[in-house]
């Protein structure tokens, strides 16, 4: 079996879930002996990122433009595009907007491919570029979506905006982010505090994400600010890349005189955001919108409590404690952190059965079986639409 996965970054500085799961699911796939390449931009692919991907072929096309991934238009571009799409034996295409996808399928209705879609949490009309996204749908966005022979969803929350394309929620199937835990080795957290100025003796609350509007940085400042007097020893690291946030959110910190107690360490990854999550008493995914947080299962096989809020596509954490799901507000996010942080024992009693939870439910050696038989099904029916 032959697997082209489609995806317009694989950057894991900037590439964000959709490329995290990219990666994840091919190496899986490989490790499966299923045969896997990847189609993507040239972006962040480090000697030392494609080591790490062994015996998958990364094909990686030169790009022009960074905000909206545009790769230079070519006629090696489209010959490549057609040679990658005759070759396999199906495609699975991630995200949404992105010219990459517009080209593969264009390739894929001219061979008759089997193709396989995973929006991965992008087909809303959310963020910046709304009415480029709506153009997008009208050309080839739509087509895109309708025509595939199969949909994946990251969680049910993504069904009304598959039926919004006319799709039933009946024919899409659930298959959730994964994780693998030799990633999360245990790390010296006391050598990583060291190495980013972080104090042993204060407790940290952890975030891990782009500051951008999207993932809800400034919810997490705002609720602090409402309880940092509750939880004196309490300090707030921030670890992601800067979208245009940062800066507002230093000021506000030192407008309220607890600056000290806030720190920007930028972008972590590998051994370094293993450490973090170790070192953190509880990560907080603020996100105002999300399909389904890959940070949240770092953090769960590294054994570290979460509050997330309602809209990051993670219900199932509720089974554990309701609490831990919270509305997407500041005053919502300072109500968990309290609940979790001032109660007796309430943190390591939500570490151990938490952690327990992701291993049990969310390692890519499962998660990759449905995949599997996703394919294989696929595979055996000759006629595309």
């Amino acid at each position: 079996m032959k697997i082209l996965n489609i995806n317009m970054t694989l950057d894991p500085v900037n590439g964000g879930g959709t490329a995290e799961r990219t990666v994840q699911m091919s190496k899986s796939l490989v490790k499966s002996g299923v045969e896997c390449s990847i189609l993507t931009l040239d972006l962040g692919l480090t000697p030392e990122f494609r080591r790490g991907l062994k015996n998958i072929k990364i094909i990686a096309l030169p790009c022009v433009n960074k905000r909206f991934y545009f790769p230079k238009p070519s006629l090696s571009l489209i010959k490549t595009v057609m040679n990658l799409v005759r070759d396999a034996d199906l495609i699975h295409i991630m995200g949404h907007w992105t010219m990459i996808n517009a080209l593969v399928y264009f390739s894929v209705r001219r061979f008759k491919k089997p193709y396989v879609v995973c929006p991965a949490g992008a087909m809303p009309l959310f963020g910046r570029s709304k009415w480029l996204k709506r153009l997008y749908n009208f050309i080839v966005g739509r087509r895109i979506m309708r025509n595939a022979m199969a949909w994946i969803a990251v969680t049910p929350a993504e069904f009304s905006y598959f039926e919004s394309f006319g799709i039933p929620a009946s024919r899409v199937t659930v298959i959730p982010n994964g994780i693998s835990q030799e990633d999360f080795p245990e790390q010296c957290t006391k050598a990583f505090r060291h190495s980013k100025g972080l104090s042993e003796d204060n407790p940290i609350i952890l975030f891990v994400g782009r500051l951008n509007y999207i993932k809800g940085p400034d919810l997490l400042m705002q609720a602090f600010l409402l309880i940092c007097r509750l939880i004196p020893d309490f300090h707030l690291v921030f670890a992601g890349t800067d979208e245009g946030m940062r800066c507002d959110l230093l000021e506000l910190a030192k407008k309220e005189g607890i600056s000290e107690r806030v720190h920007f360490l930028g972008y972590v990854g590998g051994d370094e955001k293993s450490a973090a999550y170790h070192a953190a008493s509880v990560l907080v995914v603020p996100s105002r919108q999300e399909a389904m947080s890959i940070v949240v299962l770092e953090a769960g096989i590294c054994g570290t409590p979460v509050i997330v809020t309602d809209q990051c596509g993670f219900g199932e954490i509720k089974s554990l404690d309701p609490a831990l799901e919270v509305p997407a507000t500041a005053e919502g996010i300072a109500n968990g952190l309290i609940y979790l942080l001032t109660r007796p024992g309430k943190r390591e009693e939500v570490a151990s059965s938490f952690k327990t939870f992701v291993s049990q439910r969310y390692i890519w050696d499962m998660v990759v079986e449905k995949y599997l038989r996703l394919y294989k099904g696929l595979l055996n029916v000759s006629e595309i639409k």
